[in-house]
């Protein structure tokens, strides 16, 4: 296309020309730390999340390190108007997960706020999501959990705001009997994850199980 010569795709981590499908080159692929997570085995972030909720399942596709890759990625998706990368981050996701024969029931997002949706103009794991719900034949659920107050990102908070989540989320539906994988950008201390986690738990006889796209170690 015209706009291919002109305006050419570029590897958001060297620059260097790429094809219009691609987020990175093959060499800057090869820098992406993937943490290499099963979905059922004991890893950091169930460990991190047994200490504020019961969870019974937990994946993360790469790990969010300080100027690398991973972390360019998730910036490009949330900040810089690229939707569509949601949809790379799935398409690596189920090269890589297998949910063997337990299937989560429901898959359910963090939701944003109104002004912040209005902001950004998108949530930016809708399209993640929707991508891995039509792989994996899991039914989604964007309207599930309401943010009722609007806040600063978590990545801009100190450490004690952090923490300030109670009362943050709540449930639109009845649901009950389900085991939902809920998803998000960056794990990083779990909290607001725990505050959405306890309001299904709270709603009836359901499990929780986390997805993230990556973990900040």
């Amino acid at each position: 296309m015209i706009l291919d010569l002109f305006f050419p795709n570029r590897c958001l981590h060297c620059n260097r020309i790429i094809d219009a499908h691609l987020l990175v080159c093959n060499l800057c692929f090869e820098h992406i730390h993937f943490t290499h997570y099963t979905y059922f085995e004991d890893n950091f972030i169930k460990e991190k999340c047994k200490l504020l909720f019961p969870v019974e399942n937990t994946y993360a596709l790469m790990q969010f390190e300080k100027e690398n890759v991973s972390r360019k990625i998730i910036h490009e998706l949330k900040y810089k108007s690229r939707e569509k990368v949601g949809k790379i981050l799935a398409d690596w996701t189920t090269e890589r997960l297998d949910f063997q024969n337990e299937k989560p029931d429901l898959l359910v997002t963090v939701p944003l706020h109104s002004k912040k949706l209005k902001e950004r103009g998108y949530n930016q794991l809708h399209l993640f999501t929707e991508t891995l719900s039509e792989f994996y034949k899991i039914p989604f659920d964007h309207e599930l959990i309401k943010r009722n107050y609007y806040s600063q990102a978590q990545a801009l908070k100190n450490k004690e705001n952090r923490l300030e989540t109670e009362n943050t989320f709540s449930i639109t539906k009845h649901i009950s009997g389900k085991n939902i994988l809920l998803i998000d950008d960056v794990f990083t201390t779990g909290n607001t994850l725990a505050s959405i986690a306890w309001e299904i738990l709270k709603a009836g006889d359901n499990k929780v199980s986390v997805l993230v796209m990556a973990i900040d170690v």
